[in-house]
C-alpha cells in the first residue's frame, strides 16, 4: 500500500481525514537528513507554512499515514497547491517497522520565504500530532513563535478554521 508522510498541518490525523477519508492507519515516522522549516509562502504576507530542507544529520518527525488506496495522494494534492505551490516526492521514512518509501510535500521552487511565522491556528494542528513525536521534537515545535488573532477571513485565505478540522 501506499504511504504518505504529514510533518505539517496533517499530523493533525482528524484533518487528513476530513480531506482524504479514512486511512487504513498512522505511524510515527522520521524523514532522515532534512530539516523542519517555517519558510514556504503563504497567499497571506508574513505567514508560513512548514516545509522540508535538506540538512545532512538532521531530522523530522511525523505521521506516516498508510493509504487506502492510491488515488488518495491525487486526494491530497490540491489542499498542498501541488504541483505550484508543493512539489511531490517519494522519499524513504524511518518507522519502527522499518523504512517505508512515502509521498512528502515539498515546497516548490520560488515559493520559499525568510522571516515567516505560522499562524497559530495551523501550529496547533502540528501540535495536535503529539502521539507521533518524540516528547523533545514536540516541546520544540509548541517553542515556534506563531502570528495570533488572525480573523477568520485571513485564516480561510490560509485554508484554516477555528471550527473545522479541513
Amino acid at each position: 500500500m501506499p504511504y504518505y508522510f504529514a510533518y505539517g498541518s496533517n499530523m493533525n490525523a482528524a484533518r487528513v481525514a476530513a480531506r482524504i477519508g479514512e486511512t487504513r492507519r498512522a505511524l510515527a515516522g522520521v524523514l532522515r537528513d532534512y530539516r523542519l522549516a517555517f519558510d514556504k509562502a503563504s497567499r497571506v504576507p508574513g505567514i508560513a507554512h512548514a516545509n522540508v530542507v535538506a540538512a545532512p544529520g538532521a531530522r523530522v518527525e511525523g505521521a506516516l499515514f498508510e493509504l487506502m488506496a492510491p488515488d488518495q495522494i491525487e486526494a491530497m494534492d490540491p489542499f498542498e497547491g501541488y504541483p505550484h505551490e508543493y512539489e511531490r516526492r517519494r522519499l524513504s521514512i524511518h518507522t519502527l517497522e522499518g523504512p517505508r518509501d512515502a509521498w512528502v510535500y515539498l515546497a516548490a521552487p520560488g515559493t520559499t520565504a525568510e522571516r515567516l511565522r505560522p499562524a497559530r491556528e495551523y501550529l496547533d494542528h502540528l501540535l495536535a500530532g503529539e502521539a507521533f513525536l518524540s516528547r523533545d521534537y514536540h516541546a520544540e515545535l509548541a517553542r515556534v513563535e506563531a502570528v495570533a488573532d488572525l480573523d477568520e477571513m485571513t485564516l480561510a485565505q490560509l485554508g484554516l478554521s477555528r471550527h473545522s478540522p479541513r
